[in-house]
């Protein structure tokens, strides 16, 4: 069973037409803790909601009746702390299991949670814990994280305690605490408002300090369409996001609409870098219904001979997070017979653009508009541009939406200029075709203009992905003195090939064929790795910066 029907008009579609009238309705007092958890916890107790193992081979397969104990036991070490409803915590919990029964006891007590990834430096820690207050620290004591947190303890002003996941002399373990905690929620405890906070993110940023984008409490029923009707999740299936929990793409596919639409999520907490060959075998014994995993992971996985492994329990792929490159949607295909279905959003948003069930996808488009949103492609008077034609995507401005950003925590300027306007702008740029299918362009700060062109790096990233060579690149502008700028790309070499100026050749030839001869990048530089943010998106904004000084 699911609960999809005590929120929707309407749970099936035959076409996106059809699907265009799906509406979500948010009651007054909605909360994912007491409606969606303790809700299965009543009715069925024995369903599952997480299956997590570790690379060590632990397993822990956690029901929504263990769930909601687990999470009444958290609700009551905060409170026993002094932690109330408005209050701010933080999580670093990676990919533990633990991180679940916090954020769902968080939600109960409307305290907000702040979930951050554990690659935190002491100055990144310090950094968000002032800024928002944060009363409480959850965290793994896998690689640095302990170190860092120490560092970082003395400069937290408003920080009361830290707890780890294992035993850490001067700390309380959180599996301890919660252990001996009372089983019974906390009856003094007044149940959160839908407009309260209930989760705040940092944005990466790829410049500039971070932004502090907050949800409210309405905000895990819009990620009903990211779970239901782009990714297609299967009620009492399991549902595999390889996302870490500090990151929003946990909350698009590890938790809310998941749980919604009545699926397990799947939780693989591995040690160190990410290998294929260890994840690709979980597929098939765990019996995954449905993928998500962002463009970088799919190139990886098609590097692998992928005839080894049986899909035959997926049902479904998605990917988000940059655009994907058609290349990897053929390989991906041919090898597995799974086609790969693209979703667009933010931190943000839910899901606000994608291949959604009720329609075909295409390599290379974001497919179609989500129903809950309006949404236009705009030029910077703010005016419809027509179809074939380059503009931002943007979302005209609605109080109802459930599912975008609420406000930017002590940003009052920012938060008016995104939501007190007519649009919210995106700042992504995409062109519509005739069909209605949005095709992404890249963002405005990244567009190349070269002698009177302008250039998106997709697209020639996208014939650049298509070489045997390629594993990774980043396409910017570097600045010339007599085309004001012109196309450089920065390249990580797929196994097997060397940097060579007879490569370099070989690649501009193969651009001048895969698109227009004038967008072949001019400059080539071969690396060992792209410079990213923390949370893997490729900062082009530094490759520029060098280029520049």
């Amino acid at each position: 069973m699911n609960l999809l029907k005590n929120y929707l008009n309407k749970i099936e579609f035959d076409s996106y037409e059809d699907f265009c009238g799906l509406k979500i309705d948010v009651p007054a007092d909605f909360n994912f803790g007491f409606d969606v958890v303790d809700e299965y916890a009543k009715l069925e107790p024995d369903k599952r909601a997480i299956v997590w193992c570790n690379s060590s081979g632990e397993e822990k397969i956690i029901s929504f009746g263990e769930l909601s104990v687990l999470s009444n036991k958290v609700a009551n070490i905060l409170v026993n702390r002094g932690i109330k409803k408005g209050d701010y915590i933080m999580t670093m919990l990676n990919r533990r299991w633990e991180y679940w029964a916090v954020a769902v006891g968080c939600h109960k007590l409307g305290v907000t949670i702040i979930p951050a990834t554990h690659l935190l430096t002491a100055k990144d820690i310090a950094y968000r814990c002032n800024a928002a207050n944060v009363k409480i620290l959850f965290a793994t004591s896998e690689f640095d994280v302990i170190e860092h947190t120490k560092q970082a303890l003395p400069k937290c002003e408003t920080l009361v305690e830290c707890m780890f996941t294992g035993i850490e002399e001067g700390f309380a373990c959180i599996d301890s605490e919660i252990e001996k905690a009372s089983a019974e929620f906390p009856s003094e405890c007044v149940r959160p408002a839908l407009d309260d906070s209930m989760l705040c993110y940092f944005t990466s940023g790829t410049t500039g300090f971070p932004k502090m984008v907050e949800h409210s409490f309405s905000y895990p029923l819009g990620h009903i369409i990211t779970a239901k009707y782009w990714q297609c999740v299967v009620d009492d299936g399991i549902h595999f996001t390889m996302a870490e929990t500090g990151w929003a793409k946990a909350s698009w596919g590890k938790i809310y609409g998941q749980w919604l639409s009545g699926t397990a999520i799947f939780a693989y907490d591995y040690n160190g870098r990410f290998t294929p060959t260890d994840v690709l075998p979980l597929i098939e014994y765990y019996k995954i219904t449905t993928f998500c995993a962002p463009p970088t992971i799919y190139r990886f996985l098609i590097k692998e001979d992928l005839s080894k492994y049986n899909f035959s329990s997926l049902s479904h792929c998605t990917t988000a997070g940059e655009a994907l490159n058609p290349e990897i949607f053929k390989q991906f295909y041919e090898s597995t017979g799974q086609k790969i279905y693209e979703g667009f959003g933010q931190t943000e948003s839910t899901v606000l653009l994608a291949s959604f069930n009720t329609i075909t996808p295409i390599p290379g488009s974001l497919g179609k508009p989500s129903p809950i949103y309006q949404i236009d492609l705009i030029n910077d008077d703010e005016e419809i541009v027509p179809d074939g034609k380059e503009g931002e995507i943007a979302l005209l401005n609605s109080a109802t939406y459930c599912g975008l950003v609420s406000n930017y925590k002590n940003d009052l300027a920012r938060t008016n200029d995104a939501r007190g306007g007519k649009y919210y702008h995106t700042g992504d740029l995409a062109i519509k075709d005739d069909d209605g299918m949005f095709w992404f362009v890249g963002r405005k700060d990244d567009i190349i203009k070269s002698s009177g062109y302008r250039i998106g790096p997709f697209e020639v990233e996208s014939a650049l992905m298509e070489h045997p060579s390629v594993l990774e690149c980043a396409i910017t502008g570097a600045p010339d003195p007599l085309r004001g700028q012109v196309v450089k790309a920065t390249i990580v070499l797929a196994k097997n090939y060397t940097a060579s100026e007879e490569l370099k050749k070989e690649l501009q030839t193969y651009v001048k064929v895969a698109t227009a001869p004038y967008k072949y990048p001019r400059i080539i530089e071969f690396v060992e790795e792209l410079p990213k943010t923390v949370s893997g998106k490729i900062r082009r904004v530094e490759i520029r910066k060098k280029d520049n000084e």
